[in-house]
């Protein structure tokens, strides 16, 4: 038995190992993939006048590198790019929404969340990102009513219930 305590260890040493290894290769091929998407956009973007969509994945890669103002243009440039009426452009605008709220520009998010509803009512996304600027602002009962509406179209939405929830809590009087 005391000759074996070392190989255990070894053993739980090894495993450790080769799960962070697996972890860190796996982290370098989505950050490769996401650069390599990067550059591409970028270049094609460069040279022709793009489509919604690759702007939209462009301000959404910017997004995640918290680039908001680049994003920002991004998003504006999708939004120029739409010639179609037809086009679903809900989350264009909220993200737009996002990269507005991400630089505390809380009065032009709201305006862009509620264009996304425009475009597509119900959608969630777009709802408790509205409600979370309504919070920000400390407009609570609007954020409340946001995100009754948002558990309207998915009850089950675990960051709507949990956010309605808490605001309830702050409408229930002391006794």
């Amino acid at each position: 038995m005391e000759n074996s305590l070392p190989a255990i260890y070894l053993s739980l040493l090894l495993f450790l190992l080769c799960i962070a290894g697996f972890t860190i290769i796996r982290q370098i091929f989505k950050t490769r993939k996401v650069e390599s998407t990067l550059s591409k956009l970028e270049k094609k973007l460069k040279q022709e006048r793009g489509e919604v969509r690759d702007y939209y994945e462009l301000g959404s890669i910017y997004l995640d590198k918290k680039l908001f103002a680049q994003a920002i243009v991004l998003f504006q440039k999708a939004l120029k790019a739409s010639d179609d009426e037809e086009e679903n452009l809900a989350p264009v605008y909220n993200a737009l929404g996002f990269a507005y709220f991400s630089q505390e520009q809380y009065d032009i998010a709201i305006r862009q969340y509620k264009e996304a509803l425009k475009q597509q009512p119900g959608y969630v996304i777009a709802l408790n990102n509205l409600g979370h600027v309504y919070e920000r602002k400390k407009l609570t009962a609007q954020a409340l009513e946001t995100y009754e509406e948002a558990l309207k179209y998915d009850p089950e939405n675990p960051t709507t219930k949990r956010r309605a929830e808490s605001l309830r809590k702050q409408f229930v009087a002391p006794t």
